[in-house]
């Protein structure tokens, strides 16, 4: 947790229900497939590759076989090499400066970066671009499995995160990025995590997130990040971006959050930061995000709410909220701007959401929802249609904020209220974090797909571009049976 508030704090500020952030080709898809070679009449003019103390020329750096450690053959790859990873587990932190190479594993459940709870990170690419890391698993590390950090281009594709200290697979300051075909389980704060950037040029795809503290993090983060086809189950909370001056490139806005399988975010037994512990019980919810699009989604079994729009109260802010008209502005211009500390706490409401044809069931306290902390509903222009739906706070929800109508406060904007400040009491009766060294976990996935010709697929550095993704081909998943 890069924020550090007490729990004290936590109780005191109303809407801080948030988890806390730190400090390719066209598709992705691309990279999962080997090319055949054309069909030749005749043998090709090419000289084998050249060996030197072990090590051919050939782009491919392979461990153990001409490396005795990841760390080595990292350090000696150059732009568009592909470092090979036999199976095997490894103990080591790996750290990433070079541009545009690409480290896979050749078999995604076997090859294993362990940690043994004493090393920080399994990779941390800093400040390097178009780095892809692929088919493989980190586990027993004291911070995260995978982070990038101040990268333009980054790929996560066919990862295993399992029994991370801080997150599974994590983007902080990096823009144009995929994460896809992977699963985290087991981190105190999100199984996954992209923040302070805009616009982040990101996705999220056909990923699984379960017993974390959070399914999936976003401290203003937004601007073309769309997360997708992905399942969220079984964390205290399930996808919860929120804004805060705590990091730079405030507000979160402008994601895009749809056709996912979000489901029984209740688990009381999970490792939990503090806001994960006060957000439990809730499927999506937004803590003062700004202009996301939530659509398509499943999302049943909820203690609270399946879909959730609720203020984050910031004590001890950094920075003064910015104006509807600072909101486009990119986060490397706002970093730029001198600070103004504001004489108090801040209040960032949600505001500007669509919440529309998503299908939610069970979700105990309302299906959907909208809260504040003093300011009228009415004026934060969220609004709510289409959604199959049998509960909601305020009461009738959709009739008093549907989507395509000017809000007014004609109508009963009370009955029925979220009252999230009930969820500052309740917090204390909530089931406590547990060490995530010696949480109960699902036995580990030994049998998670893999990428597609590992062994001999060519090597395809990360894109600043991520893959386009079509909206209108989404639909809503099915419940699990």
């Amino acid at each position: 947790m890069k924020k550090v508030l007490t729990f004290g704090v936590a109780l005191a500020a109303m809407g801080s229900l948030v988890s806390c952030g730190g400090t390719d080709e066209e598709s992705a898809d691309s990279t999962s497939q080997a090319t055949s070679a054309p069909e030749q009449t005749s043998a090709p003019d090419t000289e084998a590759p050249v060996v030197e103390d072990g090590v051919s020329d050939d782009g491919v750096l392979q461990v153990p076989q001409e490396f005795d450690t990841i760390q080595a053959a990292v350090d000696a790859a150059s732009a568009g090499d592909l470092v090979l990873i036999d199976v095997g587990v490894y103990n080591e932190a790996v750290q990433v400066t070079t541009d545009d190479i690409v480290i896979r594993g050749v078999d995604r459940n076997a090859v294993i970066l362990d940690g043994n709870f004493e090393l920080d990170n399994g990779f941390r690419v800093v400040a390097a671009n178009g780095v892809a890391i692929e088919n493989m698993t980190a586990q027993n590390f004291t911070k995260n499995g995978f982070f990038w950090t101040g990268s333009t281009g980054y790929r996560g594709s066919y990862l295993t995160a399992w029994r991370n200290g801080d997150y599974g697979i994590y983007a902080f300051d990096s823009v144009g990025g995929v994460l896809e075909y992977s699963y985290a389980a087991g981190s105190p704060d999100a199984g996954f995590y992209i923040g302070q950037c805009f616009p982040c040029d990101a996705v999220v795809r056909n990923v699984v997130s379960e017993h974390n503290g959070l399914g999936y993090s976003g401290t203003n983060s937004g601007g073309n990040l769309v997360i997708i086809d992905s399942v969220f189950r079984y964390n205290r909370a399930g996808i919860v971006p929120n804004s805060g001056s705590y990091e730079l490139c405030y507000p979160q806005r402008a994601t895009t959050i749809a056709g996912n399988l979000v489901y029984s975010n209740n688990q009381p037994d999970t490792p939990a930061i503090d806001v994960a512990l006060l957000a439990m019980g809730n499927g999506i919810l937004s803590a003062g995000g700004t202009g996301n699009v939530i659509e398509k989604n499943r999302v049943y079994d909820h203690d609270r709410t399946g879909i959730g729009l609720v203020p984050f109260l910031e004590e001890d802010a950094n920075d003064q909220i910015p104006t509807k008209d600072a909101w486009e502005e990119p986060c490397s211009e706002s970093k730029l701007k001198d600070p103004v500390i504001p004489d108090g706490p801040l209040l960032w409401d949600s505001i500007d959401n669509v919440v529309r044809d998503n299908v939610l069931d069970d979700n105990r306290r309302a299906d959907i929802a909208v809260a504040s902390a003093g300011t009228d509903l009415w004026t934060l222009g969220n609004c709510f249609s289409g959604n199959t739906h049998s509960s909601s706070a305020p009461l009738a929800l959709e009739s008093l904020s549907p989507c395509g109508s000017a809000l007014s406060a004609d109508g009963d904007w009370v009955s029925g209220d979220l009252v999230v400040i009930n969820w500052l009491v309740e917090v204390e009766s909530a089931p406590p974090a547990v060490d995530y060294k010696t949480a109960s976990l699902p036995d580990q996935p030994t049998d998670l797909e893999n990428m597609p010709d590992a062994s001999t697929a060519p090597a395809v550095p990360a894109s600043s571009t991520p893959p386009v993704v079509d909206l209108a081909a989404v639909a809503v998943p099915d419940a699990v049976s």
